[in-house]
C-alpha cells in the first residue's frame, strides 16, 4: 500500500468531503492545497503545481503529451503521489522526468522491478519517477526525492484513435478520476485518491492545446465542457485551447469537429519496423443507413443507477433520457424497468406490453426514486440480461450511470456470458468511467452514448430509439485475400447502430496487395463490401505500432487477467507499453540527498462536477458502504460504512448525514449529525477532546462564540476556516448546534 502522509484542502466547503483519515485540510493563498503540522499550521504546500496537455491530432489518430509540474518549496526532499485519469483506450508507451537541463527516459519494467528499482533510489536519495497502472484509464504518477526549492517535470505520451459518429470527429481528454465503489467481495477493490475539498483547485491549474489537422475540410470546432480559443484556422485544421487555464480540472475537456460533407473516407494507417514487422489501421466508412423496414419487436430492459454518486444533477438527467427512451417504444416492444444502488428493485415481474398504462406506471416508480447507497451493479446486470424466453423479441439491456465502481473485469466476464442480448450505455455526468461503459457496450455490442450535464437528455435518448430499432450492419466478418495478415483485433467486430465507422488493426508480415472483404447484414439482407488494400514495404506512422499491441492486450484482459498474465506482460515489455503488470521507471543516478527526512505527500485531486463531495468517500473502496434494505429511506445514505485504520483493522463507523444541497437545509440539520463517528460516543465524557472544527466563517464573533462555549483554541491555520482546539466532551453538542459549525472531527 502507498504510504501516504496528511494532504487535505484549506476552505472546506459546508460537508464538502467526508474522508475519516489521517488527512487533514488546509491551503495555502491562491488556492494551493498545503499540509498541517501537528499544531495545525501550514507546514507544506501541496507539490503538483502545474499540468500542460497538448494533443496533435494527425487524421484519425491523436497523439497526446501530458506533463506535469512538480515543485518542491521546502528545505527537505520530497515525494509526490499522484492519481490521475488518462484516455481508457489509449497506448500509454512514453515517459521522462526533467530536472533542470538533465532528462532521464523511463523504461518499462515488469511492474514489481519497477516498484523494487524506484524504491532503492528512494532510500538512496535519488530522484526517480514511477509510472503505475491501475485500472486502463487510470493511473498513478510517484516522484521522490524532488530536490528541496527544485522542480521536476514528468512527461507521459499516449497515442489513440479518435471516434467519429455522423460527420463529428471528438477528442476526450478525462481530467479527474471519480469516486469508485467496489463490492466486498471484490479482490481488486479500486483504492480511491485523497479528494479535495468540494469546488476547490487541488494545488494545480491545467492548460491544454490541441493541434488539428483534420485531413478533410472543416466546418465547425466546438466544446460543450470548456470555453476555448480557435486560431489559425485553414480549411482542415486549426489551433484550439482552454480559454481560462485557472479553472478548476473536475470534468473532462470534450472537444468536437464537423467535416464538410458529414462523410469520411476508409483510411489505412501502417508502420513496418526495422525489424520487418508491420502494423496496421483500418478506419472503415461507416455505411448509408438502409430503408426503414418491418421492425424486429425488442424486449427493453431499462436500467438506472440510483447510488450515492449519482446525486442531483446526474440522476436528474438519467431519468429526463429514460423518460424519453420508454415513451419512443414501438408499440410491438416489451420493457421493464430496474434501478439499482445497494440493491435492486424491478418495476414488474418481467417485462410487459409497452401500453400507456405500463409508461405511466414506469413514470411513477422513475419519479419516486432517489439517491442513496453503494454502486451494487452485479444484481442489475444479471437481472437486465437474463432471457424471458421470449423467441419474438430481441433483448436489449439499456444502462445508465456514471460507472463510478471498481469491479469492471467481472461485469465485462458476465457480459460475455449473455451474447443473445445487446448492451447499450448511458454514461452520465461530467468525468464518467469511459472504460467501463466503452466495453459494456463494446463486449454487449450495443452502443455508448454519453450525456454530459448540459447536454439534452432527450435528444440522447431520441438516437438511441432510432438505433434500435434499425441498426446499421449486424454480424460483421472480415477476411482477406492475397495478404499476409495476423492477430487482427477487435476478435469480435461489434454490431452498427449508428454512422460510426468500424476500426480495426493487426499485423502483417509481407509487403503487398491484396482484397479485404466485408460482410454482414443490412436490414436483415445480406451485406458484402470488398477493398483493395496496399500494405507497403517501408512506412513510419507514430503510435500504429503501440495501438496495435494495446488493442492486443484489451483483448487479453478481457479474456481472463490471470491466465493471459504473461501474455500481457511481455506485450508490455515489447513494445514499451504501461499495461497492468509493466510500469514505467526513471531513475537519476546522481545523489539528491543524502541525509534528510523524506516527506511523502499525496496529491488530492478535485470532486468530478455534479458529484456530492461526500460521495467521494462513500464511494470509496475503504468505506464500504452496506445495501440498501427495503425499509431504508431512499434519499440520503443508508446502512455504515467501514473504514481502515493504519493496523488494517476495521472499524464500524456511522454513515454520514443525509446529502444536502443548500445552505439553508445544512443549517437546519440536526446537531449530531455533525459530528464525526469517533465523537459520538464521547458527549458524555469530562475529559478534553481535542478537535478539528470546520466553520462557515472565522470571524471574531463567531469565534467569541466558539470560547463562550467552552472551546479552546489551540491553533488557526492562516485563511482557513478551519479551528484546531480542546473542549470538553460533554460540551461537544453545544458546539455541534450552532449554525457556524460545519462539522466537528477529531484532532
Amino acid at each position: 500500500m502507498r504510504k501516504q502522509l496528511s494532504v487535505v484542502a484549506l476552505g472546506l466547503a459546508a460537508l464538502g468531503l467526508w474522508r475519516p483519515q489521517t488527512a487533514e485540510a488546509s491551503s495555502t493563498p491562491g488556492g494551493m492545497l498545503a499540509r498541517l503540522d501537528k499544531n495545525g499550521g501550514v507546514d507544506a504546500p501541496c507539490p503538483l503545481e502545474h499540468t500542460a496537455v497538448t494533443a496533435d491530432v494527425q487524421g484519425p489518430v491523436v497523439r497526446v503529451k501530458v506533463r506535469q509540474v512538480f515543485r518542491n518549496p521546502t528545505s527537505d526532499p520530497m515525494e509526490a503521489i499522484y492519481t490521475f485519469p488518462l484516455a481508457a483506450a489509449g497506448a500509454v508507451d512514453d515517459m521522462t522526468i526533467r530536472i533542470g537541463d538533465r532528462v532521464v527516459k523511463g523504461t518499462i519494467k515488469r511492474k514489481e522491478e519497477a516498484r523494487a528499482i524506484y524504491d532503492a533510489a528512494r532510500r538512496q536519495g535519488k530522484l526517480a519517477g514511477l509510472l503505475d497502472q491501475e485500472r486502463p484509464n487510470v493511473f498513478v504518477q510517484s516522484v521522490a526525492n524532488i530536490p528541496p526549492n527544485a522542480k521536476v517535470e514528468v512527461e507521459i505520451q499516449y497515442v489513440e484513435t479518435l471516434k467519429f459518429e455522423a460527420g463529428r470527429y471528438e477528442f476526450v481528454f478525462p481530467m479527474v478520476v471519480g469516486p469508485r465503489y467496489s463490492p466486498k467481495h471484490n479482490p481488486g477493490a479500486f483504492q480511491n485518491p485523497t479528494y479535495a475539498a468540494q469546488g476547490t483547485r487541488a494545488g494545480h491549474d491545467i492548460a491544454l492545446s490541441l493541434k488539428l489537422d483534420a485531413g478533410l475540410p472543416v466546418d465547425s470546432i466546438d466544446s460543450t465542457t470548456h470555453e476555448v480559443i480557435v486560431e489559425n484556422r485553414t480549411a482542415a485544421g486549426a489551433f484550439i485551447k482552454l480559454r481560462n487555464q485557472n479553472e478548476i480540472p473536475n470534468k473532462d475537456f470534450i472537444l468536437r469537429w464537423d467535416v464538410t460533407g458529414k462523410k469520411i473516407n476508409d483510411a489505412l494507417l501502417t508502420h513496418r519496423g526495422r525489424d520487418g514487422q508491420g502494423y496496421f489501421t483500418f478506419v472503415l466508412a461507416p455505411p448509408d443507413q438502409p430503408a426503414r423496414e418491418d421492425v424486429t419487436p425488442k424486449e427493453i430492459v431499462f436500467v438506472i443507477d440510483t447510488s450515492g454518486s449519482m446525486h442531483g444533477f446526474p440522476l436528474d438527467k438519467a431519468k429526463e433520457a429514460m423518460m424519453a427512451a420508454i415513451e419512443g417504444m414501438h408499440p410491438r416492444d416489451r420493457f421493464n424497468l430496474i434501478t439499482f444502488s445497494g440493491d435492486t428493485h424491478l418495476l414488474f415481474p418481467a417485462p410487459v406490453a409497452a401500453t400507456q398504462q405500463n409508461i405511466a406506471d414506469a413514470k411513477q416508480f422513475l419519479a419516486g426514486r432517489r439517491s442513496g447507497g453503494g454502486t451494487e451493479m452485479m444484481k442489475a446486470i444479471r437481472a437486465s440480461l437474463a432471457p424471458s424466453g421470449s423467441k419474438e423479441h430481441v433483448r436489449i439491456a439499456c444502462f445508465m450511470t456514471d460507472g463510478y465502481v471498481g469491479n469492471e473485469d467481472e461485469i465485462i466476464r458476465e457480459i460475455r456470458q449473455h451474447p443473445e442480448a445487446r448492451v447499450f450505455s448511458f454514461g452520465i455526468g461530467s468525468s464518467v468511467n469511459r472504460h467501463l461503459l466503452d466495453q459494456m457496450s463494446l463486449q454487449g455490442r450495443g452502443e455508448v452514448e454519453y450525456v454530459g450535464l448540459q447536454d439534452d437528455g432527450s435528444a440522447a435518448a431520441k438516437r438511441f430509439h432510432t438505433r434500435v430499432q434499425t441498426p446499421l450492419l449486424t454480424d460483421i466478418q472480415l477476411t482477406f485475400q492475397g495478404l499476409a495478415v495476423d492477430e487482427i483485433y477487435p476478435k469480435r467486430v461489434p454490431d452498427l447502430f449508428s454512422a460510426k465507422p468500424v476500426v480495426i488493426t493487426g499485423r502483417y508480415r509481407d509487403a503487398g496487395r491484396g482484397v479485404m472483404k466485408i460482410t454482414g447484414k443490412m436490414g436483415g439482407h445480406p451485406f458484402e463490401r470488398s477493398l483493395q488494400v496496399d500494405l507497403p514495404a517501408a512506412a513510419q506512422r507514430d503510435g500504429i505500432r503501440s495501438l496495435w499491441a494495446r488493442t492486443k492486450v484489451g483483448e487479453l484482459m478481457i479474456d481472463g487477467t490471470e491466465q493471459n498474465r504473461e501474455a500481457i506482460t511481455e506485450l508490455g515489455l515489447r513494445y514499451a507499453l504501461m499495461t497492468p503488470f509493466t510500469s514505467f521507471v526513471a531513475v537519476e543516478h546522481q545523489t539528491i540527498s543524502e541525509q534528510g527526512k523524506l516527506r511523502t505527500i499525496e496529491v488530492p485531486v478535485e470532486v468530478p462536477e455534479g458529484v456530492d463531495g461526500r460521495m467521494a468517500g462513500a464511494e470509496s473502496a475503504k468505506y464500504m458502504m452496506q445495501p440498501m434494505t427495503a425499509a431504508a429511506p431512499t434519499g440520503g445514505f443508508v446502512g455504515g460504512i467501514i473504514s481502515r485504520r493504519a493496523d488494517n483493522t476495521a472499524r464500524q463507523t456511522a454513515a454520514p448525514p443525509p446529502m444536502v444541497r443548500e445552505e439553508r437545509k445544512v443549517k437546519d440539520a440536526p446537531a449530531s449529525t455533525k459530528l464525526s463517528a469517533e465523537l459520538q460516543g464521547k458527549t458524555t465524557s469530562q475529559e478534553k477532546v481535542g478537535i478539528r472544527l470546520y466553520l462557515r466563517d472565522v470571524s471574531e464573533a463567531t469565534l467569541n462564540k466558539l470560547k463562550a462555549a467552552g472551546l479552546h483554541i489551540i491553533a488557526q491555520p492562516g485563511g482557513a476556516k478551519l479551528i484546531i482546539g480542546e473542549i470538553t466532551g460533554t460540551k461537544l453538542m453545544t458546539l455541534a448546534a450552532m449554525e457556524e459549525v460545519q462539522l466537528i472531527a477529531p484532532r
